[in-house]
């Protein structure tokens, strides 16, 4: 912060790097410049023993002289006893979390080059803060609202959990210094939410280190049987995650136009979405989308192209899981729930669940990679090709540029296995010849 009863000058106000600079004037003026390069004008006052942030607008459409001439008017109406009708003024156009979160995102994307570190911005508020908070106003938004958003996924899932926090938080200090909310940030962590949620880095150690519970091999069968029972899309994409090896959001994601060798795979008015046989059916998901930042190319199992058969199509929409609203993907949860709700099924059945053999803890969908990479070591697929399917880097730098194949042919053979394994047609234990 600038020292204190040194003045800003509008050359500074123009150029200065991001931080907080404070007018010195007495009148508790502050210049917000965001890493983006936005500023906002923001005006700390004290009214009936709380401390608020006034927010006066944005420089430079609200100038150094206009932004004095507005916190020298506010002070002056509360020195004579008007800060509450001087609060009660600020009637503001009223804003939506979720229009705050575009408004923020459109300065805040600019500052990152990473496109997969852009993507993950945007989807972790669609995914998580959106359902709980993307409808409401954004200055009414309390610490209740907010736990709202991250009590399903602050145990199960502590990593993301505690970026979202962070992220909405930024979120409504804009909101905050582009005059929309006023009051202290109800996503703080340090006296707020700290009081209230256990601390991320005790759920990780707590959790093992963080590895996502995992399906027993011993359990797959009759897991696959039981959310065979479970209806809905999300049952669905939990299948084709399963078959896939995929991650949840590649899944989430996955459009119509990734699928090559389906007949008619581009024609969203054909319900029936005829296949003949899906030998050769492939899902090509673009460099984007992947966590490395790497085309990855997953050969189908006959399983996989029968049960994308099997899907009805909407006319228009591109994704091949989509969510409640049109062209939006269904978010994490919904394949968490139909996760949860097999689970359930056996338990209903008198079964014990479907918990991870090392943690006790029910399995999710993630922990279904896991599921898969430790059946593959046990069938004895060579290990390269069982990193290959799960889209983790292989050898050093020089050996993954020499490399000129990703094993499709083969993979095809073990993802052929694997389903095989899922719908109880293999054995545990059961090795295979490799050539």
């Amino acid at each position: 912060m600038a020292p204190r009863g040194k003045r800003l000058t509008a050359r500074l106000c123009a150029s200065a790097p991001p931080g907080r600079y404070s007018d010195g004037g007495g009148d508790g003026l502050l210049l917000y410049v965001k890493p983006s390069g936005g500023r906002f004008w923001v005006q700390r006052v004290t009214v009936d023993g709380r401390r608020r942030d006034l927010g006066l607008g944005r420089f430079p459409a609200v100038s150094l002289t206009d932004a004095r001439a507005k916190a020298a008017a506010n002070k002056k109406a509360i020195a004579e006893g008007r800060g509450a009708e001087l609060l009660r003024a600020r009637v503001r156009r009223t804003m939506t979390f979720a229009e705050a979160a575009e408004r923020y995102l459109a300065d805040k994307l600019k500052g990152l080059t990473n496109d997969k570190h852009r993507a993950q911005w945007r989807a972790t508020l669609e995914t998580y803060a959106f359902p709980a908070l993307g409808a409401l106003d954004v200055g009414a938004i309390a610490t209740r609202d907010v736990l709202r958003a991250l009590e399903p996924i602050w145990e199960a899932k502590p990593e993301t959990a505690a970026r979202l926090r962070g992220r909405i938080e930024r979120v409504l200090s804009w909101a905050t210094v582009a005059g929309f909310r006023e009051g202290e940030n109800p996503a703080r962590w340090k006296g707020n939410l700290a009081e209230l949620l256990p601390a991320p880095a005790a759920l990780k150690k707590a959790a093992g280190g963080g590895h996502h519970p995992a399906l027993a091999l011993t359990d797959a069968a009759r897991w696959w049987q039981a959310l065979g029972e479970v209806r809905g899309m999300g049952a669905a994409a939990l299948r084709f995650a399963a078959l896939t090896a995929a991650r949840s959001g590649e899944v989430r994601g996955a459009r119509w136009a990734e699928i090559e060798g389906l007949p008619h795979a581009q024609n969203p008015r054909n319900p029936q979405n005829p296949i003949a046989g899906g030998k050769a059916a492939i899902w090509r998901i673009p460099a984007e989308r992947m966590k490395a930042g790497r085309e990855h190319v997953v050969p189908l199992s006959r399983a996989a192209a029968a049960l994308l058969a099997s899907l009805p199509r909407v006319a228009g929409e591109a994704l091949i899981f989509p969510g409640a609203r049109a062209g939006r993907p269904m978010s994490d949860m919904t394949l968490a729930k139909a996760m949860k709700a097999a689970h359930a099924r056996d338990l209903a059945a008198g079964g014990p669940g479907f918990l991870d053999p090392r943690s006790g803890r029910p399995a999710v969908p993630h922990g279904l990679r896991s599921s898969f990479r430790d059946w593959a070591a046990e069938q004895g697929w060579p290990r390269d090709m069982a990193e290959l399917a799960l889209a983790h880097d292989v050898g050093n730098a020089v050996e993954r540029a020499y490399r000129r194949t990703d094993m499709v042919q083969q993979r095809r053979a073990m993802m052929e296995a694997w389903a095989a394994f899922l719908e109880g047609r293999a054995e545990v234990g059961k090795v295979v010849a490799i050539r």
